[in-house]
């Protein structure tokens, strides 16, 4: 297909194929690169363990700093993604390459930031993240690699988010997803074959994040993209950060607030011992893999719930949510119960030296997996605020679960049930953020106009083709 025919059928098939066709085309291709991105952190997870307990804490202790790196991005990659999908929608592609490029541009700056401070602070930097003295070194060896990496990390961020913006899940999955590829190939070549160990990880780590980099801007130098990257587009006017920090605000705090309730919890893990932060920290990155699906599903929704509503296409929106949060709360409730029926042996193949780490580790999963079903609709709830524009709604949902509805319990649960209470918290809060969920819907479902509500509009005013509604 010719790249202009390619670029027209990407703005009308929004507007067009049935729900539940265009939300999973959009959905898979951004499944799988949450998956295969999955398998960065738990392939340095699963070679590492091979060093040691000490090792492996170490590696979860850095988990914390990429989430770091990726607040520098998300504000502006999150914030772009919403606005460019409405503004398509709307058929405003000149604004959204405006878009586009200031926030390219600007998470590579951030990304800098990040690098040269973190590079300076180093020692401060792993102990604030929670590494206890006998696992500090390792996180010294893990993080001096990815630091390097982060203005990369940064700024593949927007492109992977912007691509989707536009319909091209596609080719946003094959950027993340042969980045994922290329880092399980390296690590036993470094961490084993040459003999580098937890350095050798951060190595294979940040060479296939800027290999992911590569593939991302490929579109854009190429112009298989709708939109363009260029510094000739670089406009970081009122408007356009306005519209990016009201949507991008609420990931930017999610994702500052997970780096908190992180090194939070990495403290009070750390100080009951190694075995149990290892364990915390094992089972997190082994529940990234239905979170990561949770997450691709929701954001293969956004940009369609987007594009609808920047199109006033208003019965599409209501009809997106629908199909979106049964299919999140039941596959949640699906890939629940299988992780939980193979916890055990999952959890074994990172700590087979270690009962009290397969056994906080094992318990952290199972709980998690219980409050899935909950996590899955309630991110549908978060990716149709910030698909909207709802800036409220979406930074009250994406603070809930490591924010307002997890630190102030941890501390709590943590003195009450020590080991038992850190291993069970994140449950806890999930489940509680529901709470804060439905009344969140409740008031963004009464701003979309129904059917009847449309049909009383001057004919005019909705711009819906015959036989959509």
């Amino acid at each position: 297909m010719p790249k202009a025919a390619s670029q027209e059928y990407r703005k009308t098939r929004m507007l067009t194929e049935p729900i539940p066709k265009i939300i999973t085309s959009m959905a898979v291709p951004s499944i799988i690169a949450f998956l295969i991105n999955s398998i960065y952190s738990l392939a340095d997870t699963y070679f590492v363990s091979g060093i040691g307990i000490n090792a492996t804490a170490a590696v979860s202790v850095n988990s914390s700093l990429d989430q770091i790196i990726m607040m520098a991005g998300s504000l502006l990659a999150v914030g772009a993604n919403s606005y460019i999908a409405r503004l398509l929608g709307a058929k405003k592609e000149k604004k959204a390459n405006e878009v586009l490029s200031t926030a390219f541009f600007l998470a590579a700056v951030f990304g800098i930031a990040v690098m040269l401070l973190g590079s300076v602070f180093m020692r401060p930097m792993v102990q604030m993240l929670g590494a206890t003295p006998t696992c500090e070194q390792y996180s010294i060896d893990y993080a001096t690699y990815i630091l390097l990496a982060a203005p990369f990390m940064a700024a593949s961020f927007v492109m992977n988010q912007c691509l989707r913006a536009e319909g091209s899940a596609l080719l946003s999955m094959i950027g993340m997803g042969a980045g994922g590829v290329l880092n399980c190939v390296l690590d036993p070549i470094f961490i084993v074959g040459l003999d580098l160990g937890v350095a050798g990880a951060s190595m294979a780590t940040a060479i296939s994040k800027l290999v992911s980099f590569g593939i991302l801007i490929f579109p854009y130098l190429t112009h298989h993209s709708i939109l363009r990257i260029s510094i000739k587009n670089f406009h970081p006017t009122r408007d356009i950060m306005s519209q990016i920090i009201k949507v991008g605000s609420s990931s930017m705090f999610r994702s500052g607030l997970a780096v908190v309730a992180a090194i939070m919890l990495n403290n009070l893990a750390g100080q009951i011992s190694d075995d149990v932060l290892a364990g915390i920290g094992v089972s997190t990155r082994i529940m990234m893999f239905p979170f990561g699906i949770i997450l691709g599903f929701g954001t293969g929704f956004q940009p369609v719930v987007g594009f609808c509503w920047g199109a006033k296409h208003y019965d599409r929106v209501r009809a997106a949510f629908r199909f979106s949060a049964w299919t999140a709360a039941i596959g949640g409730g699906i890939m629940g119960l299988l992780v939980a029926i193979f916890a055990g042996p999952i959890i074994a193949m990172f700590g087979k030296s270690s009962q009290e780490m397969l056994e906080i580790g094992e318990l952290c999963i199972r709980l998690q997996c219980l409050a899935l079903p909950i996590h899955g609709w309630v991110a549908v709830v978060n990716m149709l605020c910030a698909g909207l524009g709802d800036a409220r709604g979406a930074l009250l949902l994406s603070t809930a679960r490591q924010g307002s509805c997890f630190i102030p319990i941890v501390h709590l649960m943590a003195f009450l049930l020590g080991a038992t209470g850190v291993a069970s918290v994140q449950a806890v809060a999930d489940i509680l953020s529901l709470a804060l969920a439905i009344p969140v819907l409740r008031r963004v479902m009464k701003k979309i106009p129904s059917t009847e509500d449309i049909q009383n509009l001057p004919k005019e005013a909705v711009p819906i083709p015959e036989g959509q509604l």
